[in-house]
Formats: structure tokens, C-alpha cells, sequence
């Protein structure tokens, strides 16, 4: 965890290093949420250049202050953090009043913004007077008596039925926001309207609506994507007002789509090329081994170079180097493919590389009955002969 402080009050941040020429991309969470909500987003999304989330004021960890609050003061202190920490032309991703920060930010400091991932989001949510209704049923009943309505707002109905435990979770996130820190954004939502200075946004933007949002209806976003210049929009599916808790996947494949294709991210594709490249090299090392991996290099001549790239890249990048599974589990639907393949010489490598994986043996003893049962006895019975000799090659040699 990292704190620091800024314009008289403590911000809560995170920031990943990079050493690519890639964008830093910053992400600005919504009213009544913390930076965790972007999690699951940034495990899918393998984005090579620095990331920034923090807690905007009043929320998460970070100080609630004591100024009024409104878009302005929201966009102050983004803009201070991004100064401490060195970090410009980068693309803003905000959802929902963090989509209104990421709007005044490109308004004001637009030497900060490369382009804008708008979620969720309006230049004006909502009416004033509804926001003071919220404002004063809090004030009056505390965050509790709203909780329940909020959560009907965010999440998709299929959401809330089958992820009951994450709607609870979400629930204890949003009464436990600052009360203080709440209604003042509150306020700042009910006072903006950024209609004017969205209109004049002159960046790459992409608009993303969730579908079945009752807080910002896909509507209201696609009304602001055509108010922006050259804005895209794009409609998420089963998804309600927050797509990096209910769409975390997909949310990544836009973003990082959008940014490979804006204007100057040219270069930044074969830069991601490089970046895979060497994760499908680390990971294979991992999984391989150093000797192994060294001896194939070493006999790679210009005419397997490419299959040697394009195995290293697309099995070792990309497959190999997904967090959905662990190196175990893909070590052992491995074994078992191979296995009911035929690929002998393959079975043999992967249950030698399982030592470094953590499948153990009793792990490939199952992956072969399911071998025999699916894939047949014979298929089954020939790899379990070549494991068997495997695994005597390593008793005997102490591994």
C-alpha cells in the first residue's frame, strides 16, 4: 500500500512499474467503491506499461479532507498524483463519476491524457434534485437504508442471482465508504455538467455502456459518445453498471483493443509482441526448465526459428501464461492431451517439467485414467509406459 499527501488530504494508490514504452494507463473508480474493484479487470488485461488506481478522496483509504467537494477537486487530485508520480500522456479509464474525473482531467490538464475509456459514464448523471433526495435519505438513515437499491442499480439481475456472496461483499464496500466522503460526491455529481467541455474532447476516446445499467442506461452513454468527436461505443452484455466486477474479461479485451488501435500505438503493437515474447520465454523456463530450454535453443537454425517463436508466443505467451489456472492444473490437461494424442515424446517432457509445475504423481495418475476412460486403453496404456520409465529415470538419478 501507498499513501500520500496531496491538497490537504491522504490519497491511497497503487502503481506498477514499467520498463516498456508502452502508455500508463490510470484508473478511477466509481462513488461508493474502492481501487480493488478493478482486480479481476487487470489480471485479464496484461497491459506492459505502468498502471495507476488509487482511492479518490473520501473513499477506500484515503482522506476524506475538508473541502467542498465537487468534479473540480476530484480532478485536482488525480492530476497532483499523476505529477508525483512522474506520470503523463497516459489513458484515463474512469467508470461512472470516475469517467466525470477523466473528462475534466483532458478539459484541464491535457498534457496528463492520451485518450479516455469513458464507463458507464455521462458528462451529467442523474438529476440535482435526485441527488439531494439520496443525499438526504443518508443523512437521515445512514448508508444502510440506500444499500439495497444501490446494489439493484449496479448489478445485472443474473449478477445478483447467481453471485449472491459477491452482491453482499459489494454491499459491505459501499456502507463502509466514509459517509462524509460519500455525500460530498454526491454533491459534486449533483453540481457538474460537463456537456460543454465534452463536446470539445480531442483525444481517442471509447465509451463502454453496460446493458442492463440502471444508474447510467446504455442510452445516455451512447448519447455522450456521439456528442464527443470521433468517440467509439461499445455495449457490454450481461452487464450492469460496473463491467470490471460483472464483465472483468471482456472490459479488458475492448480497452486494450481500443488502445492498440488508437493514433501513436503503432509502434506500441510490436512492442506488445516483444512483451509476449518474452512472457511465453519466462514462463517456459519456468515450466521447462533452463537446461531444456537451452538446449532447444541452441539447436534452432533459420529454419524452425519461426515455429520456435510462434510455440514460445502463442503456447507460452498466451496459454501457459493465463492466471484462470494454475501451472499445475494446465500441467495436468497437458499430460492427459498429450496422452490421448499420441505425442509420446511430449508426455515424456511435460512429466519430467511437472516437477517445477507442482503435479504430482498421483496428479498424472489420474489425468491417465481419465486418458483411458475418454481417449481409449491404448492410447492410455502406452503413456503410462513412458511415464513409468520417466519417473524411474528420476528416482535413479535422485530427482
Amino acid at each position: 500500500m501507498h499513501f500520500i499527501d496531496l491538497n490537504a488530504t491522504t490519497l491511497h494508490f497503487e502503481k506498477t512499474s514499467s520498463d516498456t514504452a508502452a502508455p500508463a494507463l490510470v484508473l478511477i473508480n466509481s462513488l461508493g467503491t474502492d481501487f480493488r474493484i478493478w482486480d479481476e479487470f487487470l489480471l485479464h488485461l496484461g497491459h506492459q506499461g505502468e498502471v495507476l488506481t488509487y482511492d479518490k478522496r473520501g473513499h477506500g483509504l484515503s482522506g476524506v479532507g475538508d473541502a467542498r467537494y465537487s468534479i473540480d477537486l476530484h480532478m485536482r487530485d488525480l492530476a497532483a498524483l499523476m505529477d508525483s508520480q512522474g506520470i503523463k500522456n497516459a489513458v484515463i479509464c474512469g467508470v461512472s463519476v470516475g469517467g466525470m474525473i477523466a473528462m475534466a482531467l483532458q478539459a484541464a490538464r491535457p498534457d496528463l491524457v492520451r485518450g479516455l475509456i469513458l464507463c458507464d459514464t455521462a458528462p451529467r448523471i442523474g438529476d440535482p434534485q435526485g441527488w439531494q433526495d439520496r443525499i438526504d435519505a443518508i443523512e437521515a438513515n445512514g448508508m444502510e437504508g440506500i444499500a439495497d437499491a444501490v446494489m439493484s442499480r449496479w448489478f445485472s439481475a443474473g449478477f445478483q442471482e447467481e453471485m449472491p456472496a459477491s452482491v453482499a461483499g459489494y454491499r459491505n464496500l459501499l456502507c463502509r465508504t466514509p459517509v462524509d466522503g460519500y455525500l460530498g460526491t454526491c454533491a459534486a455529481i449533483r453540481d457538474a455538467d460537463l456537456t460543454c467541455s465534452a463536446a470539445q474532447i480531442d483525444v481517442p476516446v471509447l465509451c463502454i455502456a453496460g446493458e442492463d445499467d440502471q444508474s447510467t442506461p446504455p442510452e445516455l452513454v451512447e448519447e455522450m459518445a456521439n456528442l464527443i468527436p470521433n468517440a467509439k461505443f461499445e455495449r457490454v452484455r450481461n452487464c450492469g453498471h460496473l463491467p470490471s466486477i460483472e464483465q472483468p474479461e471482456y472490459l479488458a479485451h475492448l480497452v486494450r483493443q481500443a488502445i492498440s488501435r488508437w493514433p501513436g500505438n503503432v509502434d506500441q503493437r510490436e512492442q506488445r509482441q516483444t512483451e509476449i515474447y518474452k512472457q511465453g520465454m519466462q514462463t517456459r523456463r519456468r515450466v521447462l526448465g533452463d537446461t531444456h530450454v537451452n538446449a532447444a535453443e541452441v539447436q534452432k537454425n533459420s529454419f524452425d526459428a519461426p515455429f520456435q517463436e510462434l510455440i514460445t508466443e502463442a503456447a507460452w505467451g498466451h496459454v501457459w501464461s493465463r492466471h484462470n489456472w494454475t501451472l499445475r492444473e494446465r500441467s495436468i490437461v497437458t499430460i492427459a492431451l498429450l496422452a490421448a494424442l499420441g505425442h509420446l515424446d511430449e508426455v515424456a517432457m511435460h512429466v519430467r517439467a511437472a516437477r517445477n509445475t507442482g503435479a504430482t504423481r498421483e496428479d498424472i495418475s489420474e489425468a491417465l485414467l481419465h486418458t483411458a476412460i475418454y481417449a481409449g486403453v491404448p492410447a492410455a496404456n502406452s503413456a503410462i509406459k513412458v511415464v513409468k520409465n520417466v519417473f524411474a529415470q528420476l528416482d535413479a538419478s535422485g530427482e
